[in-house]
């Protein structure tokens, strides 16, 4: 017998209103990025199609980078692994909501679509979730990841180049956004975010560095980070009970 999600509304239509606000999110954010990209190079198309291959803000932020620099493709491998391998872990956590509705295709077609606000909606939705409502949650957080990007891009490839540095680091914001508020509240966060940028800093400005490329600092410089975050800056029992 299959196994049935907690309510029957949360069919695609639930699925689909779910996924507004993240949409209208990701509208803004991938406009930014489109703009990043044309900056750096990139063709309108060009960056249309790294936001269609990979849906992901801080990983095509640092692609286009490395690719701006000129980098490896060794370089473009372990950077995308080190910032997107959180995907794995939470398409093994979404595997166990799923209901039996969930095929293994769908699966497939399913992992397209995880990125931190989905997982997190998907997360909340109840004990289970059924194809149909992932489905439904996906459509308009990719509709808005595309079209943010494809306008950005456009309208990065005609306005002055003054105004295209000032958009561009419209991204970079939304990351200190992101972080800052946890980072007040948590003193190991603060501190392990502090740690990466001071590693950024010494790979950019002392000379003997000046053989890494921008993609390896970068690489270094977040997983040192996290290995002191991880082992110097433990989360004591009451900081995860609240996280929980």
């Amino acid at each position: 017998m299959e196994r049935q999600t907690d309510s029957p509304r949360l069919g695609f239509k639930s699925g689909v209103m779910h996924g507004l606000p993240i949409g209208m999110g990701y509208l803004s954010v991938s406009f930014s990025f489109g703009v990043l990209a044309v900056s750096l190079g990139l063709s309108w198309w060009q960056a249309l199609l790294v936001s269609i291959a990979n849906v992901t803000s801080a990983g095509q932020v640092a692609g286009v980078g490395i690719m701006a620099a000129g980098g490896s493709l060794v370089e473009m491998a372990i950077s995308q692994l080190v910032i997107n391998i959180r995907y794995s872990l939470m398409a093994i956590s979404l595997s166990q909501k799923a209901d039996d509705s969930v095929t293994k295709l769908s699966r497939v077609l399913m992992a397209y679509g995880i990125t931190d606000e989905i997982f997190g909606v998907a997360s909340g939705s109840g004990k289970s979730f059924s194809k149909r409502y992932f489905l439904g949650l996906m459509v308009l957080p990719l509709l808005g990841w595309f079209l943010g990007t494809f306008l950005g891009a456009i309208i990065g490839s005609v306005l002055p180049q003054i105004l295209i540095d000032s958009l561009s680091i419209g991204i970079y914001g939304m990351f200190i956004a992101i972080v800052l508020p946890v980072a007040r509240k948590k003193k190991g966060v603060a501190i392990t975010a502090a740690v990466a940028v001071i590693l950024s800093l010494v790979f950019y400005y002392v000379p003997v560095f000046k053989v890494l490329s921008g993609g390896f600092a970068t690489i270094i410089s977040a997983v040192v980070a996290a290995l002191i975050g991880a082992l110097l800056l433990p989360v004591d029992d009451k900081e995860a009970a609240h996280a929980d």
